[in-house]
């Protein structure tokens, strides 16, 4: 429990008021959901007029340049959703069967799904408690007394399996320690594949997330930052890479007036028109909807200085975080506590959600090879992500 002077049920109390304070009055308020405030209906509307509904239509290709333009990547390939877009990133990157893949513990499943979906193994990494990304140095540590190359390449001495490829991932929007991975990445000769799901409009050093590995993935989830309904995207700067995606994701289908020619096994994970559509608005507001959830967090910021025991958990130095889910962290890990609060804030409306359980602790990856996991564990004992969509403080005036 913190160390405070009063009992944990008044401790609890407090938080749940500041928290409250911040939001408008609602008798249940969720925890992230979209806002369609712009030309979402009539972009949308186009499709249907026109019948151009499926993965052909203007709005794909328009949408990707608009994802590229604002990223800063040259070439972005819009998937079906973010777990598509991670699992052709891998496969892109050159991930096998049988390979091992370094992915955060403290992640989204579809993190390790997609690792497995090629028939590789997630090996689950530990986490740096200022950005809740996987953490350089003890990595370093930990590959240098568990691998050593062979035939030039990087070799997990415990299991015998080749070590494929780094997949950091940007934790509710905050940007993971990125110069530090990349300086890994290029001492041990992996592949950096960013998983940029949850950080649209993130940036580190003033470069969007998703463009500093070979790949990365974004996610258009229904309670992402901005949504197309399902849907996500592969960010990647090589063009011979950029069209073996659009190759991949689109059944390997060759070019032809009427003629159904496929050269290779591939996968339909092309973006249907009507999303793009969707998309295309959603991208069109996402300024005004960052600016509006960093104000979310500054109020948030500033409702739990003065509680002891907690704190929101705000951008890495250097970063520019797009605040997708607002994080309070107790300054004392405990789930007990952590449970208790949860308990409290969701009673009174609040949606608020713990971290996910650690990957390596589910039951299909318990079998998995694993780092120390401390500040992980730390983290998941510790943080509960509060209310945090971008119409909240103009819904509250």
């Amino acid at each position: 429990m913190p160390h405070i002077e009063h009992t944990q049920s008044e401790w609890v109390s407090a938080v749940v008021q500041a928290v409250h304070g911040v939001l408008p009055s609602r008798d249940f308020i969720p925890l992230h959901e979209p806002e369609f405030a712009g030309n979402e209906w009539q972009y949308v509307k186009e499709c249907l007029d026109t019948g151009w509904v499926s993965s052909v239509g203007k709005y794909v290709d328009r949408f990707e340049q608009a994802l590229a333009e604002y990223t800063g990547s040259p070439y972005a390939v819009v998937t079906v959703n973010g777990t598509a877009a991670l699992h052709m990133a891998l496969l892109l990157a050159g991930v096998g069967r049988d390979d091992e893949v370094l992915v955060p513990a403290l992640s989204f499943v579809a993190t390790a799904n997609a690792v497995s979906y090629l028939g590789a193994v997630p090996h689950f990494v530990d986490s740096d408690s200022r950005t809740l990304g996987v953490d350089p140095q003890a990595l370093r540590l930990y590959l240098e007394r568990i691998a050593d190359y062979r035939h030039g390449q990087l070799i997990n001495s415990l299991t015998g399996r080749r070590i494929a490829a780094l997949v950091p991932m940007h934790v509710f929007g905050h940007p993971a320690d990125l110069q530090g991975l990349l300086q890994l990445a290029q001492d041990f000769g992996l592949p950096l594949v960013e998983d940029a799901a949850e950080s649209l409009g993130s940036r580190y050093q003033q470069r969007h997330t998703g463009t500093f590995g070979l790949l990365g993935a974004l996610s258009f989830n229904g309670n992402k930052v901005m949504t197309t309904g399902g849907g996500g995207a592969i960010l990647t700067a090589d063009p011979v890479l950029a069209a073996r995606a659009k190759h991949l994701t689109t059944t390997a289908k060759l070019p032809h007036a009427w003629a159904f020619q496929h050269d290779e096994v591939a996968w339909n994970y092309r973006m249907p028109n009507l999303n793009a559509a969707l998309g295309c608005a959603q991208l069109e507001r996402l300024p005004d909807m960052l600016q509006r959830k960093r104000a979310l967090a500054a109020c948030y910021q500033a409702a739990l200085a003065d509680v002891e025991g907690v704190r929101l958990l705000t951008e890495p130095a250097d970063c520019h975080s797009n605040y997708w889910l607002n994080a309070i962290m107790l300054t004392s890990p405990q789930r007990e506590l952590r449970d208790a609060l949860l308990q409290a804030l969701n009673a009174a409306g609040l949606m608020s959600r713990p971290a996910w359980t650690l990957l390596n602790q589910l039951p299909m990856y318990q079998h998995c090879p694993a780092a120390p996991l401390p500040q992980a564990q730390r983290i998941e004992d510790a943080l509960i992500n509060i209310p945090s969509s971008p119409a909240l403080l103009a819904a509250g005036g």
